[in-house]
C-alpha cells in the first residue's frame, strides 16, 4: 500500500511517498480503507518535533516518540474509511461498514491507505449524511471542543463567548455550543468573519478592530480556542459573577469513545 513516511523531523518536505506493507488486523482488530484524513496541529508539532509546550519533558518524549524521526513514522490520527476486514473476534463492525475515528501515540498510521485499530478505540460508524472528508474532520477538533465545554458545565440559554472561533477547535466548539443552546459571541479576524457567521455564531467580533473585553457584554462561559500561548485572555470584567473562563490549556483532554459516538448523533 502507499503511506506518507516521515523520514526525519523538519518542515513538510520531510514527509514521502512510499510504499509499504498492508497491515493485517490482529483478532480484536479493523482494518480500514483510509478514504480521508486531516492534518492536525498535533500532527505538525510531532513532524518538526516542535516540543517547546513540553520543554520540561522533551527528554521524555523524545524517548517516547524518537529522537531524530519518530518511531511510528506513517503520522495522522484522524481517518474516515471503510472497513476492509476484522480480526476473528471483533463484534462491533463488520465489512464495508462506514467509519470514522481518532488514533493518537503511538499508533498514529493515518496518513496511509489502510490503518489497523482496535474495535474497542476511538472508533465510530460513520453519521449517513456525512461525507468521509467532513467525518475525518470531526474527531480532532470536534472531541476536543465537546470535552472542554463540558468541562465548563455549559448550559442551555447561556450566553457564550468563544475566541479564536475559525481554528479546528473553535469552529467545532460554536456549533456544539448552538447545539447545547446556549448565545454565542464568535471572536476571529476579518478575514474568518464570514465562516464564523456561517456556523451559527448570534454575533461575531474581529478581535484586530475591538477588544470584547470593552464591549460592556457580560458571558457566562468564555472559552478560549487557542490557548494562552497565544491569546492570554484578561476577560474578567467581561465575566457575569459565577462566570467560567476556560482555555484549552486546562488540562489535557480526556476523550471517550462514548464522546465520538456522541458527536454522531
Amino acid at each position: 500500500m502507499k503511506a506518507i513516511v516521515c523520514t526525519r523531523y523538519g518542515p513538510p518536505e520531510v514527509l514521502q511517498l512510499q510504499e509499504v506493507e498492508k497491515p493485517v488486523p490482529k483478532k480484536n482488530e479493523v482494518c480500514i480503507k483510509i478514504l480521508a484524513t486531516a492534518v492536525t496541529a498535533s500532527d505538525c508539532i510531532i513532524r518538526g518535533f516542535k516540543l517547546s509546550i513540553w520543554r520540561p519533558m522533551r527528554f521524555v518524549m523524545g524517548m517516547a516518540l524518537g529522537f531524530t524521526k519518530p518511531r511510528q513514522p506513517i503520522l495522522g490520527i484522524v481517518f474516515a474509511g471503510e472497513v476492509d476486514s476484522v480480526g476473528k473476534e471483533v463484534k462491533s463492525f463488520k465489512e464495508d461498514d462506514q467509519v470514522f475515528g481518532w488514533d493518537l501515540f503511538p499508533a498514529f498510521g493515518a496518513y496511509a491507505e489502510y490503518k489497523c485499530i482496535s474495535e474497542n478505540a476511538m472508533l465510530a460508524i460513520k453519521p449517513t449524511n456525512l461525507n468521509y472528508e467532513e467525518a475525518a474532520a470531526i474527531p480532532y477538533g470536534g472531541l476536543i471542543a465537546l470535552h472542554f465545554l463540558k468541562k465548563g458545565n455549559i448550559q442551555s440559554g447561556q450566553k457564550v463567548l468563544i475566541y479564536g472561533e475559525s481554528g479546528a477547535i473553535g469552529t467545532s466548539a460554536v456549533q456544539l455550543a448552538r447545539y447545547f443552546g446556549a448565545e454565542v459571541t464568535g471572536v476571529c479576524s476579518t478575514a474568518n468573519l464570514e465562516l464564523v457567521k456561517s456556523l451559527g455564531a448570534d454575533t461575531v467580533t474581529d478581535y484586530t478592530k475591538e477588544d470584547f473585553t470593552n464591549r460592556g457584554m457580560l458571558y457566562d462561559f468564555i472559552f478560549n480556542a487557542v490557548g494562552k500561548r497565544k491569546a492570554e485572555l484578561q476577560c474578567e470584567k467581561a465575566l457575569t459573577p459565577n462566570g467560567k473562563h476556560i482555555t484549552v490549556d486546562d488540562g489535557s483532554p480526556k476523550i471517550h469513545r462514548e464522546d465520538l459516538i456522541f458527536s454522531k448523533n
